[in-house]
Protein backbone atom coordinates (compact mmCIF):
# COMPACT_ATOMS: atom_id res chain seq x y z
CA UNK A 1 0.00 0.00 0.00
CA UNK A 2 2.95 2.28 -0.61
CA UNK A 3 0.94 4.19 -3.23
CA UNK A 4 -1.89 4.81 -0.77
CA UNK A 5 0.59 6.08 1.79
CA UNK A 6 1.60 8.55 -0.90
CA UNK A 7 -2.08 9.54 -1.18
CA UNK A 8 -2.07 10.27 2.56
CA UNK A 9 1.02 12.44 2.10
CA UNK A 10 -0.41 14.20 -0.98
CA UNK A 11 -3.50 15.29 0.94
CA UNK A 12 -1.49 16.40 3.98
CA UNK A 13 0.79 18.39 1.65
CA UNK A 14 -2.11 19.85 -0.32
CA UNK A 15 -1.00 18.32 -3.63
CA UNK A 16 -4.33 18.04 -5.47
CA UNK A 17 -2.86 16.72 -8.71
CA UNK A 18 -1.02 13.86 -7.00
CA UNK A 19 -4.01 13.04 -4.77
CA UNK A 20 -6.29 12.73 -7.78
CA UNK A 21 -3.84 10.58 -9.75
CA UNK A 22 -3.15 8.25 -6.82
CA UNK A 23 -6.86 7.81 -6.12
CA UNK A 24 -7.54 6.99 -9.76
CA UNK A 25 -4.70 4.46 -9.66
CA UNK A 26 -6.08 2.83 -6.51
CA UNK A 27 -9.53 2.55 -8.08
CA UNK A 28 -8.00 1.00 -11.22
CA UNK A 29 -6.32 -1.56 -8.97
CA UNK A 30 -9.71 -2.38 -7.37
CA UNK A 31 -8.88 -1.06 -3.91
CA UNK A 32 -12.26 -0.63 -2.14
CA UNK A 33 -13.39 2.99 -1.91
CA UNK A 34 -14.17 2.59 1.78
CA UNK A 35 -10.63 1.41 2.47
CA UNK A 36 -9.16 4.39 0.62
CA UNK A 37 -11.28 6.84 2.58
CA UNK A 38 -11.17 5.34 6.08
CA UNK A 39 -7.59 4.12 5.87
CA UNK A 40 -5.90 7.09 4.25
CA UNK A 41 -8.07 10.12 3.42
CA UNK A 42 -9.75 10.62 6.79
CA UNK A 43 -6.47 10.05 8.70
CA UNK A 44 -4.79 12.55 6.36
CA UNK A 45 -7.36 15.25 7.14
CA UNK A 46 -7.12 14.42 10.85
CA UNK A 47 -3.37 14.98 10.56
CA UNK A 48 -4.02 18.32 8.83
CA UNK A 49 -6.36 19.29 11.65
CA UNK A 50 -3.73 18.43 14.25
CA UNK A 51 -1.12 20.49 12.40
CA UNK A 52 -3.53 23.42 12.41
CA UNK A 53 -4.18 23.06 16.14
CA UNK A 54 -0.42 23.03 16.77
CA UNK A 55 -0.01 26.10 14.51
CA UNK A 56 2.21 24.17 12.09
CA UNK A 57 -0.47 24.82 9.47
CA UNK A 58 -2.60 27.90 8.86
CA UNK A 59 -5.71 28.67 6.77
CA UNK A 60 -3.95 28.51 3.35
CA UNK A 61 -2.60 25.01 4.12
CA UNK A 62 -6.03 23.85 5.28
CA UNK A 63 -7.61 25.14 2.09
CA UNK A 64 -5.03 23.36 -0.08
CA UNK A 65 -5.43 20.06 1.77
CA UNK A 66 -9.20 20.38 1.63
CA UNK A 67 -9.06 20.93 -2.13
CA UNK A 68 -6.80 17.89 -2.58
CA UNK A 69 -9.14 15.74 -0.52
CA UNK A 70 -12.27 16.92 -2.33
CA UNK A 71 -10.77 16.22 -5.75
CA UNK A 72 -9.87 12.69 -4.70
CA UNK A 73 -13.28 12.17 -3.12
CA UNK A 74 -15.07 13.04 -6.35
CA UNK A 75 -13.50 9.95 -7.93
CA UNK A 76 -14.86 7.77 -5.15
CA UNK A 77 -18.41 9.13 -4.83
CA UNK A 78 -19.96 6.94 -7.56
CA UNK A 79 -18.32 3.85 -6.05
CA UNK A 80 -19.58 4.70 -2.58
CA UNK A 81 -23.10 5.23 -3.90
CA UNK A 82 -23.03 1.94 -5.78
CA UNK A 83 -21.85 0.09 -2.68
CA UNK A 84 -24.50 1.75 -0.51
CA UNK A 85 -21.83 3.01 1.88
CA UNK A 86 -23.09 5.13 4.76
CA UNK A 87 -21.24 8.33 5.72
CA UNK A 88 -20.14 9.13 9.28
CA UNK A 89 -23.10 11.50 9.38
CA UNK A 90 -24.97 14.04 7.28
CA UNK A 91 -24.37 17.75 7.74
CA UNK A 92 -26.16 20.78 6.31
CA UNK A 93 -23.96 23.86 6.58
CA UNK A 94 -24.32 27.51 5.65
CA UNK A 95 -23.62 31.11 6.64
CA UNK A 96 -26.70 32.65 8.26
CA UNK A 97 -29.02 35.18 6.67
CA UNK A 98 -27.50 38.62 6.16
CA UNK A 99 -23.90 37.38 6.22
CA UNK A 100 -22.08 36.94 2.91
CA UNK A 101 -18.78 35.63 4.28
CA UNK A 102 -18.02 32.03 3.41
CA UNK A 103 -14.27 31.31 3.70
CA UNK A 104 -14.53 29.99 7.24
CA UNK A 105 -17.67 28.04 6.39
CA UNK A 106 -15.98 26.52 3.33
CA UNK A 107 -13.06 25.46 5.50
CA UNK A 108 -15.34 23.74 8.00
CA UNK A 109 -17.24 22.03 5.17
CA UNK A 110 -14.00 20.68 3.69
CA UNK A 111 -12.77 19.41 7.05
CA UNK A 112 -16.10 17.71 7.78
CA UNK A 113 -16.08 16.08 4.36
CA UNK A 114 -12.51 14.97 4.96
CA UNK A 115 -13.71 13.51 8.26
CA UNK A 116 -16.12 11.19 6.47
CA UNK A 117 -19.28 13.29 6.68
CA UNK A 118 -21.71 13.83 3.81
CA UNK A 119 -21.85 17.62 3.57
CA UNK A 120 -24.53 19.76 1.92
CA UNK A 121 -23.28 23.33 1.65
CA UNK A 122 -26.06 25.91 1.26
CA UNK A 123 -23.63 28.81 0.75
CA UNK A 124 -24.01 32.24 2.36
CA UNK A 125 -26.98 34.40 3.36
CA UNK A 126 -29.10 31.35 4.17
CA UNK A 127 -32.57 31.84 5.63
CA UNK A 128 -33.88 29.71 8.52
CA UNK A 129 -36.45 28.22 6.15
CA UNK A 130 -33.75 27.00 3.78
CA UNK A 131 -31.84 25.38 6.65
CA UNK A 132 -35.00 23.58 7.79
CA UNK A 133 -35.90 22.46 4.28
CA UNK A 134 -32.38 21.20 3.54
CA UNK A 135 -32.16 19.37 6.87
CA UNK A 136 -35.36 17.49 6.02
CA UNK A 137 -34.42 16.84 2.39
CA UNK A 138 -30.98 15.44 3.19
CA UNK A 139 -31.98 13.74 6.47
CA UNK A 140 -29.30 15.75 8.25
CA UNK A 141 -27.92 14.70 11.61
CA UNK A 142 -26.26 18.08 12.14
CA UNK A 143 -26.95 21.64 11.00
CA UNK A 144 -23.89 23.91 11.13
CA UNK A 145 -24.41 27.68 11.26
CA UNK A 146 -21.64 30.18 10.52
CA UNK A 147 -21.48 33.93 11.13
CA UNK A 148 -18.51 36.25 10.74
CA UNK A 149 -20.20 39.49 11.74
CA UNK A 150 -21.43 40.46 15.18
CA UNK A 151 -24.52 42.02 13.57
CA UNK A 152 -25.50 38.70 11.98
CA UNK A 153 -25.12 36.59 15.13
CA UNK A 154 -28.80 37.15 16.06
CA UNK A 155 -29.70 35.26 12.86
CA UNK A 156 -28.29 32.16 14.55
CA UNK A 157 -30.80 32.52 17.37
CA UNK A 158 -33.57 33.12 14.80
CA UNK A 159 -32.59 29.93 12.99
CA UNK A 160 -32.52 27.81 16.16
CA UNK A 161 -35.92 29.25 17.14
CA UNK A 162 -37.28 28.49 13.66
CA UNK A 163 -36.35 24.82 14.09
CA UNK A 164 -38.26 24.83 17.40
CA UNK A 165 -41.30 26.53 15.86
CA UNK A 166 -41.30 24.02 13.01
CA UNK A 167 -41.31 21.19 15.56
CA UNK A 168 -38.08 19.66 14.22
CA UNK A 169 -35.51 20.94 16.72
CA UNK A 170 -35.12 17.53 18.37
CA UNK A 171 -34.42 15.82 15.05
CA UNK A 172 -31.02 17.52 14.49
CA UNK A 173 -28.02 18.78 16.40
CA UNK A 174 -27.22 22.43 15.73
CA UNK A 175 -23.64 23.67 15.98
CA UNK A 176 -22.40 27.23 15.54
CA UNK A 177 -19.11 28.97 14.84
CA UNK A 178 -17.42 32.02 13.39
CA UNK A 179 -15.05 34.75 14.53
CA UNK A 180 -17.41 36.59 16.92
CA UNK A 181 -19.21 33.49 18.23
CA UNK A 182 -18.48 32.14 21.71
CA UNK A 183 -19.42 29.03 23.65
CA UNK A 184 -21.55 31.12 26.03
CA UNK A 185 -23.48 32.57 23.09
CA UNK A 186 -24.03 29.05 21.73
CA UNK A 187 -25.54 27.99 25.06
CA UNK A 188 -27.61 31.17 25.26
CA UNK A 189 -29.33 30.54 21.92
CA UNK A 190 -29.85 26.84 22.56
CA UNK A 191 -27.29 25.39 20.15
CA UNK A 192 -25.88 21.92 20.84
CA UNK A 193 -22.25 22.92 20.41
CA UNK A 194 -19.68 25.52 19.43
CA UNK A 195 -16.37 25.29 17.63
CA UNK A 196 -13.69 27.93 17.24
CA UNK A 197 -11.82 26.16 14.41
CA UNK A 198 -12.48 23.95 11.42
CA UNK A 199 -10.61 20.96 12.82
CA UNK A 200 -12.37 21.25 16.18
CA UNK A 201 -15.71 21.24 14.34
CA UNK A 202 -14.99 17.71 13.11
CA UNK A 203 -14.35 16.45 16.63
CA UNK A 204 -17.45 18.27 17.88
CA UNK A 205 -19.61 16.68 15.18
CA UNK A 206 -18.25 13.22 15.87
CA UNK A 207 -18.81 13.66 19.60
CA UNK A 208 -22.41 14.78 19.13
CA UNK A 209 -23.23 11.78 16.97
CA UNK A 210 -21.68 9.39 19.48
CA UNK A 211 -23.64 11.03 22.28
CA UNK A 212 -26.81 10.46 20.27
Amino acid sequence: MAELQRLFEAIVNGDAKAALALTQQAVAENVPAGEIISGYMIPAMDEVGQKFECEDYFVPELLLSGRAMKGALEVLRPLLAAAGAEPTGRVVIGTVKGDLHDIGKNLVASMLEGGGFEVHDLGADVSPERFIEAAATHKADIVALSALLTVTMPAMRTTVDAFKTAGVRDSVKIIVGGAPVTSSFAKEIGADGFSDSASAAVNLARGLLKAG
